[in-house]
């Protein structure tokens, strides 16, 4: 068998990789996200997935716009169905709204806090404080340890998952800020990373998959009848329109059959037409005009 002819039966019986692959739906943490979808990802199988990372913005994830410049990492860490089950890794700040909050006459702290929080999670935040003015070593240094007790002392009394919560919607951000600004005054204060750094104890809070499946379902449900309503709704709309428009050329129809009518009495004579009024028991007295008149009445 020639070269080509022998590579092309090879292709031929070799198989196609990518029909062997399958769609998963990737799921946010039961946590506070209760599963929500937020993405979908291949592969062939599932041990592919695991460990696999995913981010998204937080605007994506939440809809709160003004975080737009904060990305959140997820992780794959369990497959169930066709479902792919993520957990929360860390957060990072976009570099460009970073380089936004520093100036020239600005002073910036920044600083590397490793904390273990209440449920035994080991975790890396890295805040960034920006002054509204030059600050001396001593301020410095004030800053970082109000800082680093608000971090530690948070974390310590706190979940996991409320560190999460603290982290997205800035409240531990508050907390610090009005911390240091018993020191100096402070423009921003913000956590430009957060990193998990090994697991602790996993408490199941919220709903399972099951019951957000189920929900799913309901809305899907909910959904497909409105639309339906709505398509009957319009076909009874249009109907309504059609039969305004048969009567509508039915009455157009009554008045060219009166207009023919008329012409047809215009072309006979009167003895013609007292003879109709006759067979009609219609007067047959007065002019022309007159007798087509009653005739059309």
């Amino acid at each position: 068998m020639a070269k080509g002819a022998s590579a092309r039966a090879a292709a031929r019986r070799q198989k196609d990789k990518w029909k062997a692959k399958r769609w998963f739906s990737i799921r946010a943490p039961r946590n506070p996200w209760s599963f929500k979808v937020i993405g979908e990802t291949i592969a062939e199988e599932e041990e592919m997935l695991l460990g696999r990372p995913f981010e998204i913005m937080q605007n994506e994830l939440d809809g709160d716009f003004t975080k737009m410049h904060v990305k959140i990492k997820f992780r794959i860490k369990e497959i169930v169905g066709n479902d792919a089950i993520t957990e929360f890794v860390g957060h990072e700040v976009m570099k460009d709204f970073v380089r936004r909050q520093i100036r020239r006459e600005r002073g910036k702290i920044d600083d590397t806090i490793d904390v273990v929080t209440e449920d035994g999670f080991f975790i890396r935040i890295k805040p960034l404080i920006v002054t509204r003015s030059s600050v001396k070593a001593s301020q410095k240094h004030e800053s970082r340890s109000v800082t680093r007790n608000e971090v530690v002392k948070f974390c310590a009394q706190s979940t996991w998952i409320k560190v999460q919560k603290a982290l997205m919607d800035g409240s531990l951000e508050e907390t610090v800020s009005k911390a240091i600004s018993k020191v100096q005054p402070v423009r921003a204060v913000f956590f430009r990373r957060s990193q998990l750094i090994q697991d602790g104890v996993v408490v199941d809070d919220g709903p399972t998959l099951e019951e957000i499946k189920a929900d799913e379902k309901v809305a899907k449900q909910h959904e497909e009848a409105t639309l339906e309503e709505g398509e009957v709704a319009d076909e009874s709309q249009n109907e309504a329109d059609s039969d305004e428009e048969a009567v509508d050329d039915s009455g157009d129809e009554d008045q060219d059959s009166v207009k023919s009518d008329y012409a047809d009495y215009e072309s006979m004579t009167v003895a013609q037409l007292k003879e109709l009024l006759k067979k009609a028991g219609k007067p047959v007295s007065g002019k022309k005009a007159d007798l087509i008149s009653r005739l059309s009445e």
